[in-house]
């Protein structure tokens, strides 16, 4: 599932790669744009779907 986020650190707008089939999980996935790490939480719920997705600078 692509999903649009904007970068924390530069505000750019991208698309993340959520991978639902992998359950709540943290992971940090670098920006595209400025290549500054990211980090992301996301929470599944029934079915595969994505309930929650925050993402938020690495040295927060």
């Amino acid at each position: 599932m692509l999903k649009t986020v904007d970068c924390p650190y530069c505000g750019e707008s991208f698309a993340a790669d959520i991978d639902t089939s992998a359950g709540n999980q943290d992971y940090i996935e670098d920006c595209p744009v400025c290549c500054r790490p990211i980090e992301f939480h996301q929470e599944i719920g029934m079915n595969d779907e994505l309930t929650t997705l925050s993402i938020r600078r690495d040295d927060d």
